[in-house]
């Protein structure tokens, strides 16, 4: 399916409307421009052809709102995947993702002294010009 575009008239809900990829403009006997169909055997008996909407509010996590293998997406998704990326790691170096504690004032401590532990080590790697440990305490001790 290729996509022909994105709506945004209808109630303030944006849908995307995919086509079959063998759709063409005809000019009409009226003057007026449809789609046609070139497939040998239709999905479907309209002389459009078939067509999909997806409507990406009601399933966020499927349709996060940008259509996959655009600009946008490549643009968002790389700064998504370097936030994941740090997530993960402040988890891990840390010790948070597998606390055996559930006390909410001892999580809130540690998550501020690991923040504060990330950030002195990118200040310390940033002055000794060795930005290559910004992501790790353990190479920058050693």
């Amino acid at each position: 399916m290729k996509s022909e575009g994105k709506d945004s008239s209808r109630k303030g809900f944006t849908r995307y409307k995919f086509i079959c990829p063998k759709v063409t403009w005809k000019k009409g006997a009226d003057g007026k421009h449809r789609r046609s169909c070139s497939c040998e055997k239709p999905c479907t008996d309209s002389p459009s052809s078939r067509m999909i909407y997806i409507y990406p509010e009601k399933d966020l996590r499927a349709y996060p709102g940008t259509l996959r293998g655009t600009d946008e997406w490549n643009d968002t998704y790389k700064i998504r995947s370097v936030v994941e990326k740090s997530i993960n790691h402040f988890k891990d170096s840390y010790c948070l993702a597998g606390r055996r504690t559930q006390n909410e004032k001892a999580l809130h401590a540690d998550l501020l002294l690991s923040g504060i532990a990330q950030l002195l080590t990118v200040v310390l790697a940033d002055k000794i010009n060795q930005h290559k440990y910004i992501r790790s305490i353990k190479p920058l001790i050693a």
